[in-house]
């Protein structure tokens, strides 16, 4: 079972950083916003007793925001 969420992740992974080739610096800013908060949120949901799940949504919302704001400011 642990092989199998190894290997899963691991495609994720690599199916992630593949697609980020084709996008542009303001799509790529934006995804790792995303992907970024969304680590977050889970992470401080894990610490406080919420749900992962809604700490997941939230913080990917927040992130992606932060990575089009950012990309703004850029500009």
């Amino acid at each position: 079972m642990v092989r199998i969420k190894r290997i899963v992740v691991g495609l994720a992974f690599l199916t992630f950083i593949c697609a980020c080739s084709g996008m542009s610096t303001r799509e790529q800013r934006i995804l790792s916003g995303g992907a970024i908060g969304a680590g977050a949120g889970a992470g401080i949901s894990v610490l406080t007793g919420g749900s992962v799940a809604a700490g997941s949504a939230i913080g990917a919302a927040a992130g992606a925001l932060g990575g089009f704001l950012y990309d703004e400011s850029k500009k």
